[in-house]
């Protein structure tokens, strides 16, 4: 199995538990997971984290390699069927639809339908008379797998050790 990281999987990790000064290790393992074969992101999730500016823009920019292109029939396909759904749902206000479907969301989760992917997101369903669209519940309607960072780093036996490192 592999995984699509969204980029809240990368932000939340730079902000909070594994931030790049004192977690290198969590780093070092997503350069290992990707180099397996096991994680990657898509292109829109690459243009959100290195438009930003800081030190998670360089570690993206050094990588482009870790995020796929859009660009394939059935990632096309799959994402107007997103789009679709997506406008026709109506509780979400006109602003959220385009807000949704102007970002890396519904490619990440177009590129994992294509692929056979699981999604990873730190997002959570919203119940059905959320006036948001999150992630989860698009992969459900979808039938897209969808775990947490923290489930990925347990379902990847991940082993992030203290150790000597300058």
């Amino acid at each position: 199995m592999s995984y699509l990281l969204d980029a809240n999987s990368y932000i939340q990790a730079k902000n909070t538990h594994y931030r790049m000064g004192f977690c290198p290790g969590f780093w070092d393992w997503l350069d290992s997971a990707y180099d397996a074969g096991k994680i990657s992101s898509v292109s829109l999730v690459y243009k959100e984290l290195v438009d930003y500016g800081d030190e998670l823009s360089r570690w993206a920019k050094d990588r482009p390699n870790h995020f796929l292109p859009v660009d394939d029939p059935s990632t096309q396909i799959t994402f107007a069927q997103i789009a679709t759904f997506v406008m026709d749902l109506p509780l979400a206000k006109q602003a959220e639809k385009i807000r949704f479907l102007d970002g890396a969301d519904p490619w990440l989760i177009a590129k994992a339908s294509a692929t056979r992917q699981t999604v990873v997101t730190h997002e959570v369903l919203v119940p059905p008379t959320s006036q948001k669209i999150k992630i989860p519940n698009i992969c459900r309607q979808f039938n897209v797998p969808y775990i947490s960072s923290f489930d990925l780093l347990d379902a990847l036996n991940a082993k992030l050790i203290l150790g000597t490192r300058s």
